[in-house]
């Protein structure tokens, strides 16, 4: 019995020592497992090599159709047939007729689905019904990604705040989106890891008690991620914290703790959704209207009315055609509802416009040590303020206020001093955060909807919103950017549900420009998007921008943003580089001084991305216009004059698209002393020069007070009258 009792004893502490370490070991071993973090690996394709000789094999990529190919495809949907004649060189170049056309009835061949929209939503629904076998076409009034879906916090998210309310309001559909919205994170990076990356966010914690309350929420979110999840979130000390963010204010500063989250360039992203969709067989057109919606006797709609909106910026005539479509697909973001009154006048508004403001800073307000965003959920009114390391700069947002619903909205006063007021609040005093430090600033519109069907029609979704009209209008509204491709799903879904199609399984096109790569393997007629990658991802590698340098002699900061922004394509964009004529470095013109954008990205933009305007390649396809509006205006010039040598404007076209672009620069936050700027005051430097507040941020002509004696008395020689003395 004693010696029962004695093995008894010696085997509780070994039972509860074995215990506590496999406890502690499985949290380590959590923590900090291997993990594979996209982009990081080798490329899917290896970078092109050098063959016998030194000859260089430049990749070689699919073609998408042309904007002119895409419209006949249309048209021949509802019975017409656009024949050309011999077109100009760029139309040979791309495989498509310049010349004059001429229309002849043919059999209608309609499509499955006609998208109306082409922003986040409408281009995720589009590749994810082309990757089922449908037949789709989407069609976008303005430019990809041209409204909401371009305007983002670049956030790739769960939502922490949305996962606090889970847990405080024991709301079970707040944690399931959340857990949804961690799941398609995931997707997304994977997807298009040249476009988005992991970001470490740090949260500043003012007061001890709190930090165990932050700890477990963070912790609470790693958890939900599960498999999903790359980095575990951790503590920082006081002492840590500043030197991580050295930035933030010391006062009242107990510590910190980072969690992860993903960025993204956002239209970058959309107009990638839209490319590669039409590499899978999809009808994509931009600058194109809809005008009217069609039905049959029965009172079904069977198509819509549509106008080409750029024959009119050359003052030619754009009549109205057809298209036609078994379903028809509503994803137009705030503009939801003027599409539901084209189907049903009596039908109530949906949707409860948001703004939400953001206001781009230098990126010196972000720590240069460490990339790290930065988190306030307890702001002056209990709205959460994001500020993020973003292309260089640092983006600060968002307000959320209600609004009117129009095309490009400029953002108040009220919005943009209320951010920088937030702003700080958690940045050192040392640091004057000053009005004119706002290089560019836009106000987003946020499409929230309420349910038509739901009791209480005053509610708003929290989620996203699939809606079926009478005659068959299928609206998908409201979600997020991080859920677009969740979003497309359950709208494809109900598409087939509703509209009679047959998926089937898709001879997938060589998107990697590899036979190495079958795109297709997986496509067998159900969804796939979480493993289709889109263009550019599959010879992507974070060392591919060492391959750009060494071949094309680009600057480095130049070939880094080339392979972020078109991953294995910048291959394609600096071969349509102009030479420098200099040793170093050898291609790629900057459009501006201040960035790394490249006069090749124009012409790859008009190319092989249906860049259509001025305001398309600096807003969409580069993002100058939402780094710094002012210098969007300088390097206008280059732009338009790059763009009418590519597609033959005329001098009464060039004057349209400046126009057209500096009243867009207005939304982004250009002072209004420069909305009234022609093409020669910039040339000649004029524009706003000395009336401009930015102008006189800087000490340009100080003089060197006292130290020009003390400099004299240590050096006789020294002349007086030198530039910088005077």
């Amino acid at each position: 019995m004693a010696a029962r009792q004695r093995a008894r004893g010696l085997f509780r502490p070994l039972l509860y020592v074995t215990s506590t370490s496999a406890l502690i070991g499985g949290v380590l071993y959590v923590s900090y497992r291997p993990r594979s973090i996209p982009g990081s690996e080798p490329a899917a394709v290896p970078p092109p090599s050098y063959g016998e000789g030194g000859s260089f094999r430049p990749p070689r990529f699919p073609l998408v159709k042309s904007r002119e190919a895409q419209i006949a495809d249309l048209k021949r949907s509802a019975g017409l047939s656009a024949d050309s004649g011999r077109g100009s060189w760029l139309g040979r170049l791309v495989g498509w007729g310049g010349g004059q056309l001429t229309e002849k009835e043919v059999k209608e061949d309609p499509y499955d689905l006609l998208i109306i929209g082409g922003g986040a939503t409408g281009s995720g629904i589009a590749l994810d019904a082309a990757t089922r076998g449908l037949k789709v076409a989407v069609v976008e009034r303005d430019d990809f990604s041209s409204g909401t879906s371009s305007k983002s916090t670049k956030l790739v998210h769960g939502g922490v705040r949305y996962l606090e309310k889970a847990v405080w309001e024991l709301d079970y559909n707040q944690y399931k989106l959340v857990r949804e919205a961690l799941r398609e994170r995931k997707y997304f990076l994977d997807t298009a890891p040249h476009l988005s990356d992991w970001l470490p966010i740090m949260l500043p914690i003012e007061k001890w008690w709190k930090a165990p309350y932050f700890w477990a929420g963070t912790k609470f979110y790693d958890l939900l991620a599960g498999a999903e999840n790359i980095e575990s979130s951790y503590f920082l000390t006081k002492s840590k914290a500043l030197d991580a963010f050295p930035m933030l204010k010391q006062n009242n500063l107990f510590g910190a703790l980072v969690y992860y989250d993903g960025v993204h360039n956002d239209s970058r992203m959309n107009v990638s959704l839209a490319l590669t969709s039409a590499l899978y067989g999809a009808t994509v057109v931009n600058h194109l209207q809809v005008t009217g919606l069609e039905k049959d006797q029965n009172g079904r709609l069977i198509g819509a009315k549509a106008r080409d909106l750029i024959p009119v910026k050359d003052s030619r005539e754009s009549p109205e055609f057809s298209i036609r479509a078994k379903g028809i697909i509503n994803a137009t973001g705030p503009f939801t509802d003027s599409i539901r009154k084209m189907d049903d006048q009596s039908v109530s508004e949906i949707v409860a416009p948001s703004s939400g403001v953001h206001v781009i800073l230098p990126g010196y307000y972000s720590p240069a040590k460490m990339t790290k965003g930065l988190i306030d959920p307890s702001t002056s009114d209990g709205r959460v303020i994001f500020f993020l390391p973003w292309q260089g700069n640092t983006i600060a947002g968002t307000t959320d206020t209600p609004t009117e619903i129009q095309a490009n909205p400029l953002a108040g006063e009220e919005e943009i001093n209320w951010i920088l007021s937030e702003i700080r609040h958690y940045l050192s005093p040392d640091i004057t955060v000053r009005r004119g430090d706002v290089l560019a600033a836009w106000s987003g519109i946020r499409p929230l909807v309420r349910d038509p069907k739901a009791k209480n029609t005053e509610s708003l979704v929290r989620n996203h919103l699939i809606d079926l009209s009478a005659s068959g209008l299928l609206t998908c509204a409201g979600g997020k950017w991080t859920t677009y491709r969740q979003m497309a799903e359950e709208t494809v879904d109900e598409a087939i549900a509703n509209f009679g199609l047959t998926p089937k399984a898709v001879d997938a096109p060589n998107v990697s420009g590899s036979e190495a790569i079958d795109d297709g393997a997986s496509l067998d007629g159900t969804c796939q998007t979480h493993q289709v990658k889109l263009i550019g991802a599959h010879g992507y590698s974070k060392t591919l921008f060492i391959n750009l340098i060494q071949h094309f002699g680009v600057e480095t900061d130049v070939a880094r943003h080339l392979v972020e922004s078109y991953g294995d394509r910048a291959w394609t964009v600096a071969s349509l580089s102009a030479p420098t004529e200099q040793r170093f470095p050898a291609r790629g013109i900057r459009i501006s001084s201040l960035y790394p954008f490249i006069d090749g990205e124009i012409r790859y933009a008009i190319r092989h991305e249906y860049a259509q305007t001025a305001v398309d390649v600096i807003a969409r396809r580069t993002r100058l216009a939402f780094l710094n509006a002012q210098a969007s205006l300088e390097a206008l010039p280059t732009v338009i004059d790059i763009m009418a040598l590519e597609l033959g404007w005329s001098e009464k076209r060039k004057r349209t698209e400046w126009n057209d672009t500096v009243r867009f620069l207005a939304s982004m936050g250009l002072p209004e002393s420069r909305r009234s700027a022609t093409r020669k005051d910039v040339e000649s430097g004029r524009a706003g020069r000395y009336e401009d507040d930015e102008y006189k941020l800087y000490a340009r002509h100080d003089g060197p007070a006292d130290e020009l004696e003390s400099d004299r008395q240590s050096n006789p020689g020294l002349k007086p009258d030198s530039v910088v003395n005077k």
